[in-house]
């Protein structure tokens, strides 16, 4: 897998996810078992931003390795954001909640470890 290969695979993921995020916002309340719904739309909203950043990266002729350096590190800030957040909510949301965090998370920290494998192929 290439690098642009994975960095259109993180930018379309993302982005398919924050907008299930931000357009039905009330489904996560309930899967989360939380009353606030903010919370969803507004990581909907970092996450379309950041598709659209990750895509203008992946789509340039040549790939920047800044800009590539710099989605690694948002993922691996995701990675760890993730766990804490998992960690302090534990018993505020439920083990849905918990287990789709985790799951996201291991997927984000899959596309760090491949965009960084392949970072050094540009």
């Amino acid at each position: 897998m290439t690098l642009k290969n994975v960095l259109l695979t993180n930018a379309i993921s993302s982005g398919m996810t924050g907008l299930l995020l931000a357009t039905m916002p009330s489904l996560f309340t309930q899967l989360f078992k939380t009353p606030h719904s903010s919370p969803f739309t507004l990581v909907g909203g970092f996450l379309i931003v950041f598709s659209v950043f990750v895509l203008a990266t992946a789509m340039k002729k040549i790939i920047s390795k800044s800009w590539t350096k710099f989605i690694i590190t948002l993922d691996v800030i995701w990675v760890i954001a993730s766990v804490i957040a998992v960690i302090s909510l534990f018993y505020t949301i439920s083990i849905i909640g918990s287990v789709m965090i985790l799951a996201v998370a291991v997927w984000v920290g899959m596309m760090a470890y491949l965009q960084n494998r392949n970072l050094n192929t540009i």
